[in-house]
């Protein structure tokens, strides 16, 4: 079974020897990096890398929320403080647990069992004919086949299927990696087009269901091997 991926960014030293120990004592885990602030973990991509990442409220210049702000894409969030007065703000980050110190091993594992199975709940979605996304304070299941097209709407996508429309906060490259390459293709910086679904096209544009959406230049060799022409 492949590790997990963590990394931590905690001003405390001594708390992130004590994370770090706590990692390297559980064989289903890789620690990839630690981080005494948030400037150094920026600097180092680690929101790309990581499976999962533990990080500290309280920083200097830069706190936890200011860089999940920064971030648009993050993977697995477990939020660490000495104060729970930033639990119920930690949540409105859709974070995926948030631990007291001193942290204990049995919290620890606790939490580590959570994003273990967010992650298998992610990844069935991927291997099934659907997947769920957060739109109105709501889960609502989409299948694949419906989808027409998926539209950027700045830190939003605005998600078009046969009956309905939803828009949820994503950014098209974190939504673009939970749909099937064999059906969805991207053929500009604001679209993602369901290929089953194309009616039209020529050199510049595609329609889908009557809505014509433009190709990009370095993106029409992908559409046309996709559609088989």
């Amino acid at each position: 079974m492949e590790k997990l991926k963590i990394a931590v960014i905690d001003a405390s030293e001594t708390h992130r020897n004590q994370l770090e120990n706590l990692i390297k004592n559980n064989s289903s885990l890789e620690l990839i990096g630690s981080y005494r602030n948030a400037i150094q973990a920026k600097g180092e991509h680690v929101n790309q890398l990581a499976d999962l990442i533990f990080l500290d409220v309280e920083m200097p210049l830069i706190n936890g929320f200011d860089l999940l702000d920064f971030y648009k894409d993050t993977p697995e969030i477990i939020l660490i403080s000495d104060k729970a007065e930033y639990a119920v703000k930690a949540f409105e980050y859709n974070v995926t647990d948030y631990l007291l110190k001193p942290l204990n091993k049995e919290r620890f594992t606790r939490a580590i069992t959570r994003v273990k199975n967010n992650l298998k709940l992610k990844a069935d979605s991927q291997n099934n004919a659907h997947l769920f996304v957060k739109s109105n304070f709501r889960k609502v299941k989409i299948n694949f086949s419906d989808i027409k097209w998926i539209e950027a709407l700045g830190d939003y996508i605005k998600l078009v299927t046969k009956t309905s429309n939803h828009v949820v906060l994503s950014s098209m490259k974190a939504f673009e990696k939970q749909l099937p390459t064999e059906q969805f293709i991207r053929i500009h910086k604001s679209y993602i087009i369901n290929v089953d679904r194309v009616e039209n096209l020529n050199h510049a544009i595609v329609e889908v269901d009557g809505k014509q959406m433009p190709i990009s230049r370095k993106r029409r060799p992908s559409l046309m091997n996709a559609l088989g022409i």
